[in-house]
């Protein structure tokens, strides 16, 4: 049988049965443009949200806890079951990722109150950023300066502030060297952000910008840290990047997990030993080069199966590894 008669006795056979082709086809259908149209959506959004909100640009990736677009329940629940990134983190990437051009880290606080006289705003949001996330997020000043290495190390009270903060408190009063207190703290401004408008609905301008370690001094440090960085340039680089915050942040884990464990076997070792000796009078001696061999070798085992699992991951090919996750 050819393939032209094979297709005129499929269509023969379909036409039989109208109703239950018809019925069979629009599943089909339906599969079909609800997978289309939501990954479609998704995925504008998530362009949206990188493009207008984060201001990225094609070179630029975000480490976080939890995704930047959460669609359902579910994946909202696994995100907050994950461990934080802490600003340790931060500086292990910053020092470790040689493909990164840069490496920033963000903090920020919603419903923040800023007060300047007799004047407040509501519902702003407290941005904490290290001097590096300026050359990663487009930000542009239209007064002032950006916050530098020197405000940061001294956790100073300088803030930049947002169009909506100038115009709405502050009004025609030169906003340089003014003080405005938020959530309760005088800081000094320093810099006045350009007008960026709405997006969604909401203002972009609703904002107050301190140096990271200032915010930290703020609203503590037990907030999960957004980790930025900015590649040399797209393809190659930008995934060769990426690939390196992952090798380094497995190896962490790893090496502080196998750390962990050797402590504990250390001390049930010396503890079992004391007890032994304490009991039947078997006598013992504690070398402190055992103690640190047992550490190096817990260490050793925890870098070990902390980079190939790693390496054996960024050599795979995206279709398999999507096969062996699934």
């Amino acid at each position: 049988m050819n393939i032209t008669e094979a297709i005129k006795i499929a269509l023969l056979s379909l036409w039989a049965n109208k109703l239950r082709s018809v019925l069979t086809l629009l599943g089909v259908v339906i599969g079909v443009a609800a997978v289309i149209a939501v990954v479609t959506f998704v995925n504008g959004i998530n362009g949206y949200v990188a493009e207008k909100i984060f201001n990225l640009g094609a070179d630029v990736f975000i480490v976080s806890k939890t995704p930047n677009v959460i669609t359902d329940v579910d994946q909202f629940i696994e995100g907050q079951k994950r461990k934080d990134l802490s600003m340790e983190q931060y500086r292990a990437v910053a020092e470790e990722c040689s493909a990164c051009k840069v490496v920033g880290a963000a903090l920020r606080q919603f419903n923040g109150k800023v007060v300047f006289g007799n004047q407040n705003s509501s519902d702003t949001m407290v941005r904490g950023w290290t001097p590096t996330m300026s050359a990663i997020y487009d930000l542009d000043l239209v007064f002032g300066r950006m916050i530098n290495e020197t405000d940061d190390n001294y956790a100073s009270p300088v803030a930049i502030i947002g169009w909506d903060i100038r115009e709405n408190l502050l009004g025609s009063v030169d906003p340089l060297g003014k003080e405005i207190r938020v959530d309760g703290r005088m800081y000094r401004v320093i810099g006045v952000g350009k007008k960026e408008g709405k997006t969604l609905g909401m203002s972009r301008d609703n904002y107050v910008l301190l140096p990271i370690a200032t915010w930290i001094k703020a609203y503590g440090g037990q907030k999960s840290v957004n980790i930025w960085a900015k590649t040399s340039d797209v393809g190659a680089p930008f995934e060769q990047a990426i690939d390196q915050v992952r090798v380094r942040q497995f190896l962490i884990e790893s090496v502080t997990l196998a750390l962990i464990g050797g402590l504990f076997g250390v001390t049930g070792g010396v503890g079992i030993a004391m007890l032994v000796t304490l009991l039947i009078g078997m006598p013992s001696a504690i070398k402190l080069w055992a103690i640190l061999a047992g550490l190096l070798v817990s260490a050793s085992v925890g870098i070990f199966f902390g980079v190939y699992p790693a390496r054996q991951a960024a050599k795979l090919d995206p279709i398999a590894a999507l096969r062996f996750e699934l």
